[in-house]
């Protein structure tokens, strides 16, 4: 199964994700299929930023996000609309 989640960079105590698209099987950290976005959580507000219309592709072709890149996506289309 392909899933959009997240996976970690960034030193440690100072996390900063790309948000990827991977086989359900891989590593946390490891092979990916595409980068589709960024979440830095340190930032005040934290920067969420996704390119939508290749999660709705992805999505379309039946990858499953996880349930904080969910929310991510929820957020960052919430905040598309709202500019």
């Amino acid at each position: 199964m392909v899933r959009i989640r997240l996976t970690r960079l960034g030193a440690k105590k100072k996390p900063f994700y790309r948000v990827v698209v991977a086989d359900s099987r891989a590593p946390r950290d490891g092979h990916n299929l595409e980068q589709i976005g960024y979440f830095d959580p340190l930032t005040e507000p934290p920067v969420i930023k996704l390119d939508l219309a290749r999660v709705d592709h992805w999505i379309g072709v039946g990858a499953q996000p996880s349930d904080t890149v969910s929310d991510l996506i929820r957020k960052a289309r919430a905040a598309g609309a709202a500019t």
